[in-house]
């Protein structure tokens, strides 16, 4: 199989491939005080989730302030790759809106004839290239970056365009399944939701405590120490290393996007913070009130920053469920607003959350409330290791169909 090596600024003198234009909008940047509840997407960075654009997350601006911009309009089949912060995030934009404005951190390629936009979306998504993005990208004082003027530079490999229909092809049946399991998920969330809201339906007969009263263990990174004997005992790695560092925005992804790893001496000085599986996170600094689960990986896990864990397995009755559907609530939502300060940076602290008060349900409903949603979070949690195994699948497949270890001939679809 015969592949070519452009660069992105060969493909566009072959008019093959528009220049990539990013969101860089200067001065007239929108503001959190342009945003409206309806009109036209603002696409972040953090809007992107599996591949896809999350219109329930994004913010949206008028027309009228879209035409005050200079540029950064992307449209349906435009190939998103951030390129400042966070690196080597794609997506290809759907049919939902007409056009959606994206953030400085982004870049838009307009795919034109010669190339298959899912096949360059799969190579831009490669070890090998996001490798090649990693090493090229400029380290600033604060953030990577990887300006236009760099990404013209990027070598791109193609073969046939009927090559590149057959291996998008193959590689999209991967996806569907990923995107299969992630559907049953939201399915099955939605359900448990359901189910905690009618059991909420009772609160007015529940007891009220204090969330301290529970006998939560509560804790957060900074339990261990002074910023000064966490910076001298705890090292990141961006490679494997002997525990994961569980963020915010690895929960917020499932995991799909670059991790972080610890030694297992800094694992072993963060011993308050060590995670099992199935605790409960919620981020307190920055992002607040984002809630989850923690997955019960067969790996050692630390806890990362700028959240809190709490966890009630070892009690006599499993609060963390309850909780979990608690949190995600509006009545949750409510009860974490009212702890919430700071002017530059919204966070609150574990003394007051500890302080806060809420109405637990009897243990014969918490009970029948466990009994009802573990094995769908059973099920969630199954599908989300399977999509992993998957997406390492189809990232191992795309260099062997390129180096012909893998002959595509011989795969049935």
């Amino acid at each position: 199989m015969d592949f070519k090596e452009y660069t992105v600024e060969e493909l566009v003198n072959n008019n093959m491939l528009e220049k990539p234009i990013d969101g860089n909008h200067g001065n007239k940047h929108p503001k959190s005080s342009d945003y409206v509840k309806k009109g036209i997407p603002f696409i972040m960075v953090s809007d992107i989730d599996n591949g896809k654009i999350n219109y329930n997350t994004c913010k949206f601006i008028t027309e009228y302030q879209k035409n005050n911009l200079d540029k950064g309009f992307s449209k349906p089949g435009d190939i998103l790759l951030s390129h400042k912060a966070t690196i080597g995030v794609t997506c290809i934009v759907d049919n939902s809106y007409t056009e959606i404005v994206i953030t400085p951190q982004l870049t838009y390629y307009r795919v034109k004839n010669g190339i298959n936009k899912y096949y360059l979306k799969y190579y831009f998504d490669s070890p090998y290239f996001q490798n090649i993005l990693k090493n090229w990208a400029t380290s600033g004082s604060t953030r990577a970056y990887l300006g236009i003027t760099a990404q013209l530079k990027l070598p791109i490999l193609l073969p046939e365009l009927e090559i590149q229909d057959k291996i998008a092809k193959i590689l999209s049946v991967i996806d569907r399944k990923i995107e299969i399991n992630n559907q049953t998920n939201d399915n099955l969330l939605e359900i448990s939701r359901m189910d905690f809201e009618k059991l909420y339906q009772n609160n007015k007969l529940w007891n009220e405590c204090r969330i301290d009263d529970l006998n939560l263990y509560i804790s957060d990174y900074v339990a261990n120490g002074s910023f000064k004997s966490l910076s001298e005992n705890v090292r990141l790695y961006d490679e494997k290393e002997y525990a994961l560092f569980i963020r915010n925005t690895d929960l917020k992804v499932n995991f799909t996007q670059e991790r972080k790893y610890v030694d297992k001496h800094s694992y072993d000085f963060l011993k308050k913070s060590q995670l099992f599986g199935r605790e409960l996170i919620i981020s307190n600094v920055g992002d607040v009130g984002s809630i989850f689960l923690c997955p019960s990986y067969k790996f050692p896990m630390s806890l990362g920053n700028n959240v809190i864990m709490v966890d009630s397995k070892n009690l006599e009755i499993n609060y963390n469920y309850y909780l979990y559907y608690f949190f995600k609530s509006n009545q949750g939502q409510h009860l974490i607003d009212g702890i919430t300060g700071g002017s530059a940076q919204p966070k609150f602290n574990k003394t007051d959350f500890r302080a806060s008060r809420i109405r637990i349900p009897s243990k014969d409903e918490l009970e029948a409330f466990n009994k009802k949603v573990i094995p769908m979070y059973n099920k969630i949690e199954l599908n989300i290791f399977e999509n992993e195994t998957l997406a390492q699948l189809r990232d191992t497949l795309l260099p062997k169909l390129m180096n012909g270890e893998i002959d595509l001939d011989k795969i049935e679809i």
